[in-house]
């Protein structure tokens, strides 16, 4: 499915829940310039505010939604989840999860994972930002067993998408990294000396491990490395490059 100059990228497991609405960004149809070209929506970047502010504008209209619609954290490789009840921004949160309509989860990305979860049967949402950090410290897990606590999640009614992020094979760790991981997860490359890491499948594993049902979860066919013209990637542009945000909620 070519996504060259679409906003966003809608993602298919959830297009049977006409309530919802979900999707990444992609780096096109903004107005910032290189190195941020060109829908840079992250604001502790260098580049103009205006313009990040724009693409915000953009992005959100491209959805049917408002910016006071967004719940949001400023994100730090941890596994503290956000339960709120409305809009707004916090500190020190990697996941956000709501129960409310009106009010749309968001995390952002240049190379972390993004998890989207839609609970079917409570009407809940989350957004997790885990990379290598997060995924280790079972975010995911967390964020799953917390929406059972608050809202009485059960499995069998949840749907996830693990989205767009550092491919395995772009994703080239030493060993302090890859120690983290069970085998399952890393690849040990004799010519390179290093190890690669899957956190796609990282993460999708915890969505299973909780009971989500197989056919109920989606995984990105896009890798923001193999995929940089439509994506941003930290590790790929040397940390000089744009930020992407994944949301979900119900209208």
């Amino acid at each position: 499915m070519p996504i060259s100059s679409r906003l966003f990228y809608s993602p298919p497991i959830f297009h049977s829940f006409p309530e919802l609405i979900a999707g990444e960004s992609t780096r096109h149809g903004g107005v910032s310039e290189p190195p941020y070209a060109s829908l840079n929506l992250g604001g502790s970047t260098q580049d103009d505010p205006e313009h990040v502010a724009e693409n915000r504008r953009r992005f959100y209209a491209s959805l049917g939604i408002e910016a006071d619609q967004v719940a949001s954290s400023h994100q730090v490789h941890g596994s503290e989840v956000w339960v709120t009840d409305q809009p707004g921004r916090q500190q020190g949160h990697d996941a956000v999860i709501t129960n409310q309509p009106g009010v749309f989860t968001l995390v952002t990305v240049a190379d972390c994972t993004p998890i989207l979860v839609y609970d079917a049967g409570t009407k809940a949402v989350a957004a997790i930002h885990a990379g290598w950090r997060g995924t280790v410290a079972g975010i995911v897990a967390k964020t799953l067993q917390t929406m059972q606590e608050q809202y009485g999640t059960q499995p069998k009614d949840c749907y996830g998408y693990v989205g767009t992020c550092i491919d395995e094979c772009s994703f080239e760790v030493g060993a302090d990294v890859a120690d983290h991981f069970i085998s399952d997860f890393k690849r040990w490359d004799e010519t390179r000396e290093k190890f690669f890491v899957d956190l796609k499948a990282a993460n999708a594993q915890q969505l299973r491990d909780f009971g989500m049902p197989e056919h109920q979860i989606g995984i990105s066919p896009y890798s923001t490395v193999l995929n940089n013209q439509d994506y941003f990637s930290h590790r790929l542009e040397k940390g000089l490059t744009g930020r992407m945000v994944a949301v979900i909620g119900r209208k």
